[in-house]
């Protein structure tokens, strides 16, 4: 795999973990969840010339850092690392660091471009009838619902946004929530 676009990281394990994977490539890292003006300018001039694809750790302080970006550099690219690639095999936190060669193709391969104020596709009422909101599964079927649709976990709250931010279609929608529904069935 070869980018045009520039990827977005947390720090320098993530740059030289996706260079051991894809050969050189091009990032720009936020050293933390606390982005400062200087990383948003340079930021926003790599999507003008380039493209950005931000590609975060998949817990809180990465899902911090892509709403930074998202509002000041509206129309970007994301890849989403599942929760279970990017578990460490030693003591640690998530990291994309510590992801497989295959799980970051994987990612990688399955961009989003998130659409600040789309409107809103799937009413909650279709949701809370999914067990994707409220009820005791409804965390693990959001998990495996962002797994599914590539755009990462999202609370309850925020699950009916990420969805129209994503433009994810019913179509896209019923098929994940049909293989959650086979899913649970097995087990």
């Amino acid at each position: 795999m070869t980018f045009k676009q520039i990827i977005v990281v947390e720090g320098r394990d993530d740059t030289k973990r996706l260079t051991e994977t894809f050969g050189p490539i091009d990032t720009i890292e936020t050293r933390g969840s606390a982005i400062d003006e200087a990383t948003l300018a340079l930021i926003k001039k790599a999507q003008a010339s380039r493209g950005v694809i931000v590609l975060t750790d998949p817990d809180f302080p990465g899902e911090k850092i892509r709403k930074t970006i998202s509002r000041a550099v509206p129309g970007v690219t994301h890849a989403f690392l599942p929760v279970a690639a990017a578990v460490p095999d030693h003591k640690g936190s998530l990291g994309v660091e510590h992801a497989s060669p295959a799980a970051l193709r994987e990612a990688l391969s399955h961009l989003v471009v998130e659409v600040p104020d789309a409107p809103v596709q799937i009413p909650r009422a279709v949701l809370e009838a999914q067990g994707l909101i409220g009820g005791p599964a409804a965390r693990h079927r959001r998990e495996r619902l962002g797994e599914l649709l590539h755009i990462g976990y999202t609370n309850g709250k925020q699950l009916q946004k990420r969805l129209a931010q994503f433009r994810i279609s019913d179509s896209d929608f019923a098929t994940a929530v049909k293989t959650i529904n086979a899913e649970d069935a097995h087990a």
